[in-house]
């Protein structure tokens, strides 16, 4: 229908004459209560958002050489942080002659996986990064 009718027709229902589709050939409107429509939407976004869950990325800095007892309580700090829905980056700093002993570091971090007891994927496996090796752990879903 002609556009002048169109707008005629809604201002006689009191509601808006929308533009849907402006590229169609005629292009497409449709009429409605336009405040309605933009209230709805925005509560819809409100509504998914409240439902969000946002997923953080906790750290647990290790060294090379760490002692048991000091990773066993990092380990539980990651459990815990694991368990909590988020994601851990594990980072082992090397100092000086430590880039010789890269290995050493490889075996830290295989022996703080192992240490985990929550369920967990490694995201992405230990890798060297200049003077650093980083690893993500998340939890498995």
């Amino acid at each position: 229908m002609p556009t002048r009718r169109a707008q005629d027709l809604a201002d006689q229902k009191q509601l808006d004459l929308v533009l849907i589709a402006p590229l169609g050939n005629p292009p497409v409107c449709k009429i409605m209560d336009y405040g309605k429509y933009k209230f709805e939407i925005a509560k819809r976004e409100k509504e998914a958002r409240k439902n969000q869950r946002v997923i953080d990325v906790k750290e647990v800095r290790l060294s090379a050489s760490i002692e048991e007892h000091d990773m066993a309580v990092k380990a539980k700090n990651a459990d815990k942080f694991l368990n909590a829905g988020d994601k851990v980056k594990v980072t082992i700093r090397f100092r000086g002659r430590e880039m010789a002993h890269r290995d050493i570091g490889f075996q830290v971090m295989e022996t703080f996986n192992s240490m985990l007891t929550a369920d967990i994927v490694v995201e992405r496996k230990p890798r060297l990064e200049g003077r650093s090796m980083i690893m993500i752990l998340a939890p498995k879903e």
